[in-house]
């Protein structure tokens, strides 16, 4: 029935409290691939390159017209954004490796896949373009003021979704907050 099923992680223990869920779902159902992603979200980086000859408004004035060349050995704003993604990047791939091999060794062909933007928005579009047959997610089982301030990744997922979406409430749990 679920042939391949896709579990959000972010490296907190929240999200990995899906996994026993996943693995017997993925057990009993003959799955064919489980599917772990981690997404780094878009960060912006800015860089201001500073003169003390000139003023605040004279540099930036001169960076965005082109005329301030910075020297070659400082990085430029697009390298350091680069090497920001890069590390993110490795960090969730190491990460998720480390899940796949736990779930290789229980005998569960896995994928992984770090991807980048709206984790929201990246998890459905993931989900469709495997033609995943379930979504698996922590919840934190909030609701009120406090659901409202912070969002919920997994709400979202939920909401735009055509893939069915199975919420696991993380431990510690109390119902009704």
């Amino acid at each position: 029935m679920y042939q391949k099923i896709l579990i959000p992680l972010d490296g907190s223990k929240l999200a990995e409290c899906t996994l026993p869920y996943a693995e017997k779902i993925a057990s009993n159902c003959g799955t064919q691939e489980v599917i772990l992603v981690s997404v780094t979200e878009r960060i912006k980086v800015t860089h201001i390159f500073h003169d003390a000859g000139t003023t605040f408004g004279q540099q930036m004035l001169d960076y965005s017209v082109g005329s301030n060349v910075p020297s070659p050995d400082m990085p430029t704003s697009d390298s350091l954004f680069t090497e920001v993604i890069g590390k993110m990047d490795k960090q969730a791939q190491k990460y998720l490796d480390r899940i796949a091999k736990d779930l290789e060794a229980k005998g569960i062909k896995v994928k992984t896949k770090v991807l980048r933007g709206d984790p929201a928005g990246e998890i459905v579009a993931q989900a469709e373009e495997d033609v995943c047959d379930l979504i698996v997610m922590a919840s934190h089982g909030r609701s009120g003021p406090t659901r409202w301030a912070l969002g919920s990744v997994t709400d979202k997922v939920f909401r735009k979704s055509c893939v069915p979406v199975l919420m696991v409430r993380g431990p510690g749990c109390v119902l009704g907050v």
